[in-house]
């Protein structure tokens, strides 16, 4: 099962990662400025995860595949990591569809 890992950034700011079950990363947030608002990231991310619509499939200026996904109103809530190939990236969003929903959050900024 898939799990939320919320950390704070040496800026300050809060930031949010869901990992899959084997521990690998596979989305990362943006910062945000006060925790509540990281919150509101993940239920956004919880909510709009199920939906292939919500995945923007790119290609990095070195070509290599990533996605970002995307709320109702078009902002980005989450980037995932540079894949191998676009079969990757695939697998990558597929598990975010599946890990997402459900995911338990894990709060490691001691408050």
């Amino acid at each position: 099962m898939g799990k939320f890992v919320i950390t704070k950034r040496t800026n300050g700011e809060f930031q949010f990662n869901l990992k899959a079950g084997n521990g690998q990363v596979i989305l990362t947030s943006e910062g945000y400025t006060t925790k509540a608002a990281c919150d509101n990231g993940i239920d956004s991310v919880k909510k709009n995860a199920p939906e292939d619509d919500n995945f923007e499939r790119k290609t990095s200026s070195n070509g290599k595949p990533f996605f970002n996904l995307k709320a109702g109103n078009g902002q980005v809530i989450g980037k995932s990591e540079l894949y191998e190939s676009e079969a990757a990236r695939e697998n990558g969003i597929e598990s975010v569809k599946k890990n997402a929903p459900d995911a338990d959050i894990a709060d490691e900024t001691n408050g």
